[in-house]
């Protein structure tokens, strides 16, 4: 049985679409278990206005090419869409891929991408003040949907915010998403555990998974199983060479 589950996130930046389509099926093929994309309009790194693709258009590309890895948006800001709108997106790309959608969702912080395309940007404290209102909304829209969601859809809530995005996450998530290094990780995990004794919930209810950062945190990967990460995702940028990926399916044991 594989030591812990391994993702890959597949950045839509400075590439073409046949050149994603090649590489999340490739991702799979070596054994991925999850396979994501983000959620933002233009590229995070290198030329600000190269080549990019909007997310959830990918996702259900990615639905169609792959068969058994779990897909999602890595993860979906609650700012650029209404909640309803987002749920039911979900729930109509989990149908086109068979029930395999993981349901990212998290505040929101590249401000290009809210000021480019006419969305209020605000401060740290009042996105994060809506996104516990935006997750009831979701879950309200996704309990109404005819069809219902085809597979479990989990949601996914990104971030680290201690005094509010973890508290949420205690309360709603079935996986919760933070970022190395491992020092960080640990320290993120276990406010959380913190929380969730304070909300009344299970905290082995809520799978762990970290992003890593690459080159540095390859090193440690055993570090941050010992901390709790039941998911290790491996970021792959264009010209998306996944021999990392292929490296972590390895250590894991797939």
């Amino acid at each position: 049985m594989p030591r812990f589950r391994v993702g890959v996130q597949i950045e839509p930046q400075h590439c073409s679409i046949s050149e994603l389509r090649d590489a999340w099926r490739r991702a799979e093929e070596l054994g991925a278990n999850s396979i994501y994309t983000w959620d933002h309009f233009f590229p995070l790194s290198g030329d600000p206005r190269g080549r990019h693709f909007e997310g959830w258009s990918l996702l259900g590309a990615m639905a169609c090419d792959t068969e058994r890895a779990a897909i999602g948006v890595l993860v979906s800001c609650h700012s650029y869409r209404s909640p309803d709108l987002v749920a039911d997106m979900a729930r109509t790309v989990d149908h086109v891929s068979g029930g395999r959608v993981v349901l990212g969702y998290g505040a929101g912080w590249a401000e290009d991408d809210y000021r480019e395309y006419g969305f209020e940007f605000g401060t740290v404290r009042t996105r994060l003040a809506a996104l516990e209102p935006g997750i009831a909304r979701l879950k309200a829209r996704l309990a109404s949907l005819n069809p219902p969601p085809l597979g479990r859809l989990p949601l996914m809530i990104g971030g680290e915010g201690e005094r509010v995005l973890l508290r949420v996450a205690a309360e709603h998530a079935d996986i919760w998403t933070g970022f190395g290094p491992v020092e960080t990780f640990a320290r993120k995990t276990g406010v959380l555990d913190d929380w969730c004794e304070k909300v009344g919930r299970d905290p082995s209810a809520i799978e762990r998974s970290v992003l890593i950062e690459l080159p540095g945190d390859l090193d440690h990967i055993d570090e941050f199983e010992a901390a709790g990460a039941q998911e290790i995702i491996v970021p792959s940028g264009a010209p998306f060479d996944l021999s990392t990926l292929a490296e972590v399916l390895r250590m894991a044991g797939t």
